[in-house]
């Protein structure tokens, strides 16, 4: 397969395997793909992932490759916050959740995490289809929850302001009722406690 009708076939991927390749040509012979990238043609985020060297890396195209490059996940915690405007931009990579175990990947494109959820707290996300990408992401008030579920230290007020939480947001944009129903599924008392303690908190905010 020539680059040219490689790239007519996958041009709308932003990122891409070598199964999706294989479905597109039956042949294809992966040596192609080291060919490719010699010649700056496509770029490698981790084995067996690509994407063409001329994608923009805008932050939902980068929250679409982290969904797939490490599936099942989506993303969430502070990248997710930050997305919603909760808390201030962060530096952290990109922060996801998945079923399968932790993991973590640095790549030319930025840093992604994987933290391992329960089976049953694997929900709460949403898929945002944008103008660049389509990807999964918790919705605000899982989000937090999951913040929560990994990070069993905060407990205190002083944890909570460490957290720079965005009051106005939080009042605007945080369903109180749904964030207590989507934490009461999860079934864990230490963790009903933390957003118990996060949302009064957050009243006299």
């Amino acid at each position: 397969m020539r680059f040219i009708h490689f790239k007519e076939q996958l041009g709308s991927f932003n990122v891409f395997s070598l199964r999706d390749i294989r479905m597109a040509d039956s042949r294809f012979h992966r040596r192609r793909l080291n060919e490719w990238q010699e010649k700056g043609y496509i770029k490698k985020i981790v084995r067996g992932y690509y994407i063409f060297s001329d994608t923009r890396l805008s932050e939902p195209v980068l929250y679409e490759i982290a969904n797939r490059i490490y599936s099942p996940s989506y993303v969430t915690c502070e990248t997710a916050l930050a997305w919603y405007g909760l808390i201030p931009e962060t530096t952290y990579g990109i922060v996801s959740a998945s079923t399968r175990k932790t993991a973590g990947f640095s790549t030319f494109a930025g840093n992604f995490s994987y933290h391992s959820l329960l089976r049953r707290a694997f929900s709460g996300y949403t898929i945002v289809e944008d103008r660049d990408a389509r990807f999964k992401i918790a919705v605000i008030e899982k989000a937090l929850i999951d913040y929560l579920y990994l990070h069993a230290n905060l407990k205190a007020a002083d944890d909570f302001e460490s957290l720079r939480i965005n009051a106005e947001v939080f009042r605007a944009k945080v369903d109180r009722v749904k964030m207590e129903s989507l934490c009461e599924k999860i079934g864990i008392k230490a963790l009903k406690n933390r957003v118990h303690g996060l949302l009064r908190y957050m009243n006299n905010a």
